[in-house]
């Protein structure tokens, strides 16, 4: 799976769409934020199956891990406290859905990094 050519435009509005789009437990979670975010970058939503822990749900998918330091824009990550996905974006730091919008936080934040493309 490879990056669309235009994935930087699609990430940015997948972004702003959700930058005041509060959490939602079944309809916008970290989840589905980050099935998003895979498919603003691949135009590919990927299968992911439900699993013990959100690390483990995201490595269903078949992505490769990558230290989080070295995370990219549009590569998912896993912040560790509280456990959610989000999607990096830029200057170190990632998005995470959040209460009353997207929060974001420095990747060094972060336990786990997939690489997207």
């Amino acid at each position: 799976m490879s990056r669309r050519p235009d994935w930087p435009a699609r990430l940015a509005a997948l972004l702003s769409a959700a930058e005041a789009r509060p959490f939602d437990a079944h309809r916008w979670n970290c989840g589905r934020f980050a099935l998003a975010a895979v498919e603003a970058v691949t135009g590919i939503r990927p299968v992911m199956r439900v699993r013990p822990s959100l690390e483990a749900t995201a490595d269903s998918a078949g992505f490769p891990r990558v230290p989080p330091a070295f995370a990219r824009p549009g590569d998912v990550v896993l912040a560790a406290d509280p456990p959610r996905l989000g999607v990096a974006v830029d200057g170190g730091r990632a998005a995470f859905v959040g209460p009353r919008g997207l929060l974001r936080a420095p990747l060094t934040d972060c336990t786990t990094a997939w690489r997207i493309g």
